[in-house]
C-alpha cells in the first residue's frame, strides 16, 4: 500500500472545487451506512437527503468525479464508496501524529474509526517528560524534543495539534520544518503557515457560539409572534393595483 508522504490526493489536479471536496466526506459517510445495510443502489434524492444536501448539488458534485448514475436505477453504492475514497486519498495509508496528549489528544488516539478510513495513528507526542513511555491506545507517548526524528521515522503525513493555544504555533512550526504539510488544529488559536501547507481548524467553542446565536434568534422570533406586530413598525399602505417599474410590475403593497 502506498504511503501518504509520497502521494498527494488528486483532487486539485482534477479541478474539483473546494466546496465539492468539503462535501465528499458527507457523501462517503452516507454511502458507507448504506453499504453496511447491504443496499446496492441509491437515487440522488435519497443520497442527498441522507447527506443533508440538495440533490441537484449532489449530481453536480458527482459529475466532477465522472459519475452520473443510471436513469431509473440510481448510483451503485459500492462503486461510489470506492470512487470517493480514492478521490479523497483514503485508499492510501496516511500516518498521523497527535501532538498534545491531554484529554482530547488521548480521546483521539483511542478513536477506532481512523483505521477504517485510511488513517493510522503512528505517533503520540507530548512535552511533559512524565508522559514519555506511557501507553495510550497501545502506543507509547514520545517526548516533543524528538519530534523531528519521530516525524521522519514514521513517515508522518498529517499532524494533529491538541496542545494548549500558547504552544500550538511552535508545534506547528516544528511540524512544517519536519516536512509535514497537512495539519489539523484543535487548539483555539489561528496558526500561521507558509504557502503549500494546509491547515484545517476544529473549534468546538465557535460552533457552540453559532448555535447560541441561532437559539437566541429563534427565541426572539417566538417572543415576537406571541406579542403580536411591533407597534413601532411603519404602516403599510395598500394600493389598488400595480405600477410599471424599470424591471417590470412593482408590488401592489408598498410601505407608506
Amino acid at each position: 500500500m502506498a504511503t501518504g508522504r509520497n502521494h498527494r490526493p488528486a483532487t486539485r489536479s482534477r479541478g474539483i472545487p473546494e466546496a465539492t471536496v468539503a462535501r465528499l466526506p458527507l457523501y462517503l459517510r452516507a454511502l458507507t451506512a448504506l453499504s453496511e445495510r447491504s443496499v446496492p443502489t441509491v437515487s440522488s434524492e435519497e443520497l442527498a437527503a441522507a447527506a443533508g444536501v440538495n440533490s441537484a448539488k449532489l449530481r453536480k458534485d458527482f459529475s466532477y468525479l465522472g459519475s452520473y448514475g443510471t436513469r431509473g436505477v440510481g448510483y451503485d453504492v459500492e462503486y461510489l464508496v470506492y470512487q470517493i475514497s480514492r478521490e479523497l486519498g483514503l485508499t492510501q495509508d496516511w500516518p498521523v501524529a497527535i501532538i498534545g496528549i491531554g484529554n482530547l489528544g488521548a480521546a483521539l488516539a483511542n478513536y477506532g474509526g481512523f483505521a477504517s478510513r485510511g488513517f493510522r495513528v503512528a505517533a503520540l507526542i507530548d512535552a511533559d517528560p512524565a508522559m514519555a513511555g506511557t501507553p495510550v491506545a497501545g502506543i507509547p507517548v514520545q517526548h516533543a524534543d524528538d519530534l523531528d526524528r519521530i516525524i521522519s521515522e514514521n513517515g508522518v503525513s498529517i499532524g494533529v495539534i491538541t496542545t494548549p493555544p500558547g504552544a500550538a504555533q511552535q508545534v506547528c512550526d516544528r511540524l512544517v520544518a519536519a516536512g509535514v504539510t497537512s495539519i489539523l488544529n484543535f487548539a483555539p488559536t489561528v496558526l500561521s503557515v507558509p504557502e503549500g501547507v494546509d491547515v484545517r481548524k476544529v473549534d468546538l467553542s465557535i460552533e457552540l457560539q453559532i448555535l447560541a446565536f441561532h437559539e437566541q434568534r429563534k427565541a426572539g422570533e417566538e417572543a415576537a409572534a406571541d406579542n403580536g406586530p411591533d407597534p413601532a413598525a411603519p404602516p403599510v399602505r395598500a394600493t389598488t393595483g400595480s405600477r410599471k417599474g424599470p424591471d417590470g410590475d412593482m408590488p401592489a403593497v408598498m410601505p407608506a
